[in-house]
């Protein structure tokens, strides 16, 4: 799998997903098995680039290559001008955020708002790809609303732009989240376009990637919300893709390792104050698995240090091994992974 110049080491990406890949967990996904993961996005509004939740979003600070940025908005000169700007700040690869259904965003008239507008969608296109010398993609959605799926066209267009891969989510702007992802489109794409195509949406298995790709004809996965709490699952998807066989689930020490690690990052990128908050969701995710963990939850979250973080934790855990078979209870979770709620660009 290549995007551009970059030869990636496998086709099992990692989604943007707004508040959830910062570098701490773009990192632990790239060491636990993905191919390759994208930034949150990025404003295109230059007045917003000096804010700290801004500078966090563009520190790749050794991460590992190829770095990618996702950027968002709805005019074609800031959009080249923020892809310039990220280029000159160690972006490699600059992919264009015409997927996010959150009204926020789509307010703005961008995200998957821009799929409504097909002259700006390409005017924005071909600024990014004429502004920078660097790969540039773009995600999508099937369209703004079932009736309206034009996601074949639209890919047809940035690919004529210059567009160097796609990645389409399998639901419309109107969906939202809601309802199962429908793969039938971006099969219709694939037809429709010969650069590199990415699918995306419900994909949170080793089986269910290989039939997202076998209906598809897709190049490559991308998995986002089934990626909250089971970083692991990169490298359980690729090794299945390869081997066609199933890796064993982690076991609950292994976990606990792999949460202490990234709680550590995640402190240390965030600083203590806003670490502590911003951990909390990604403790919940880890733990749902875990009935200990449900008892716990509300007195976890009232605790204002890393140390009591990470004490609370290693307790858990201990209690954990003595009550659970170690090797199973994630297995389990990953036989239902719950996405309610949870946030992805």
């Amino acid at each position: 799998m290549q995007i551009g110049p970059h030869q990636l080491r496998n086709n099992v990406f990692v989604a943007p997903m707004a508040g959830v890949t910062d570098r701490p967990f773009r990192q632990l996904c790239k060491r636990l098995g993905a191919g390759y993961a994208v930034s949150e996005m990025a404003a295109s509004n230059p007045q917003l680039w000096a804010s700290v939740k801004s500078a966090r979003r563009l520190d790749h600070a050794g991460e590992m290559e190829p770095k990618a940025v996702q950027i968002a908005g709805a005019d074609p000169v800031m959009m080249a001008q923020a892809a310039r700007f990220n280029v000159e700040r160690g972006a490699q690869i600059i992919d264009i955020n015409m997927g996010c259904p959150a009204k926020k965003v789509c307010n703005k008239l961008s995200g998957s708002a821009l799929m409504a507008d097909e002259t700006l969608a390409l005017a924005i296109i071909e600024a990014v790809v004429q502004a920078v010398d660097v790969p540039v993609t773009v995600k999508m959605r099937t369209g703004p609303t079932p009736q309206r799926r034009n996601a074949v066209r639209l890919a047809r267009l940035a690919q004529d732009a210059g567009a160097a891969m796609i990645t389409i989510h399998g639901r419309t702007r109107a969906c939202a989240y809601e309802g199962d992802a429908e793969y039938e489109t971006i099969a219709q794409v694939r037809e429709a376009i010969s650069i590199p195509l990415v699918a995306n949406g419900d994909i949170d298995s080793p089986q269910k990637a290989l039939t997202v790709l076998q209906r598809t004809g897709a190049d490559a996965v991308m998995i986002g919300r089934a990626a909250q709490g089971r970083p692991w699952i990169f490298r359980e998807i690729a090794h299945f893709l390869a081997t066609g066989e199933q890796l064993p689930a982690p076991s609950l020490q292994e976990v606990h390792t792999l949460l202490h690690e990234h709680l550590l990052d995640h402190y240390a990128f965030y600083g203590e104050f806003s670490g502590v908050r911003t951990a909390r969701k990604h403790v919940g995710w880890y733990l749902t698995a875990l009935p200990a963990w449900h008892k716990t939850r509300d007195q976890f979250n009232a605790l204002e240090s890393p140390i009591e973080q990470l004490r609370a934790i290693e307790a858990l855990f201990e209690r954990s091994m003595n009550e659970h078979d170690s090797s199973t209870v994630f297995e389990s979770a990953a036989n239902d992974t719950p996405f309610t709620n949870r946030r992805v660009a």
